[in-house]
């Protein structure tokens, strides 16, 4: 066989090659993806789908708020800062709300802080009840029932008792008072009354 003979058969025979890969290759292709669909896992009809358990009917019933804030500024320049975990508006006027927290500002610098459980906004003023923490910027530490902060004005008034510790002592009284005094730069006023009891510690 010449060399031009042998040439030509080796082209012929490449040509065969490429035609017949080119039938096997997208066969072989297509054998392998019938494979993936046939053995793969089928796919979950009914999925899990997270959803939070909601009452519907008890949020129509009894609307809330969650960490509700209220500020304001009184008319004598205190800065009134109120944070609670929770509110509820009642029907007529006003709220009711958890885990309260006032910032309590006057404008000459003293300031106090506020806790208690529970409380609520009614008639201008802020009722904080359920056992009541004040600590005062000066060095105060009260715990009353319930102490209410009027919205208008610089002032404070724990109308069902108070137990107090002061810088010098320790004073129990049926009724406290923090408010603007008489004079005309309004000092603050602390004023125990009814049946005040006063352990002295220098």
């Amino acid at each position: 066989m010449t060399a031009c003979a042998r040439a030509w058969s080796e082209r012929m025979t490449r040509t065969r090659i490429v035609r017949w890969l080119r039938v096997l290759l997208p066969l072989l292709a297509l054998a392998i993806l019938s494979t993936m669909f046939l053995f793969s896992s089928e796919p979950d009809t009914d999925p899990e789908i997270p959803y939070a358990e909601v009452d519907a009917e008890r949020m129509a019933r009894e609307p809330r708020m969650v960490a509700p804030e209220y500020s304001g500024v009184t008319d004598d320049g205190a800065e009134l800062s109120l944070r609670a975990a929770e509110a509820s508006p009642q029907q007529d006027e006003g709220g009711t709300a958890s885990q309260l927290q006032l910032d309590w500002r006057r404008a000459d610098g003293l300031t106090a802080q506020l806790t208690a459980p529970s409380g609520g906004v009614d008639d201008g003023e802020i009722m904080l009840h359920g056992g009541v923490s004040l600590t005062t910027s000066t060095g105060w530490t009260l715990d009353a029932a319930r102490i209410d902060a009027a919205t208008d004005r610089s002032r404070l008034f724990a109308p069902e008792g108070v137990d107090a510790v002061a810088p010098f002592g320790e004073i129990t009284a049926g009724r406290m008072e923090l408010r603007a005094g008489p004079d005309k730069d309004g000092a603050a006023v602390l004023d125990f009354t009814d049946g005040v009891r006063l352990i002295y510690q220098p």
